[in-house]
């Protein structure tokens, strides 16, 4: 039995990735597993919000840059004041999708898009 899934991006740099991820898109760093010392790359974290996981990892063949997380969510647009009080750069959206959901596009710095869904 499946019990839940947990997305993994790959990225360059934990440090930035953990200052975007928490401070701007208000998850929570859980734990970091780093080979390097003092917390330095690589590295593997994972981060939550509203009880949802994200792992972010910078270990080689820890998937590629550039990849999709869905994470469905109650009100894309007060996410979306959230994130722009915050100065987090908004790819696209918010937008109403001719498939009948509202979507808001946002992009780390690897190029890893959160897709924020409200159905």
């Amino acid at each position: 039995m499946i019990k839940v899934a947990v997305p993994l991006l790959h990225v360059s740099n934990s440090a930035l990735a953990k200052d975007f991820y928490c401070s701007q898109l208000g998850f929570h760093h859980e734990f970091s597993h780093c080979a390097g010392e003092a917390g330095s790359d690589p590295c593997y974290m994972g981060v939550t919000r509203d009880g949802v996981w994200l792992n972010l990892s910078s270990f080689s063949g820890d998937g590629v840059a550039g990849g999709a997380a869905n994470l469905f969510v109650d009100d894309v647009d007060a996410l979306h004041a959230e994130f722009i009080s915050k100065g987090v750069p908004i790819d696209t959206g918010p937008v109403d999708q001719t498939w009948g959901s509202r979507e808001m596009y946002v992009k780390d710095a690897d190029r890893n898009c959160l897709r924020f869904i409200q159905s």
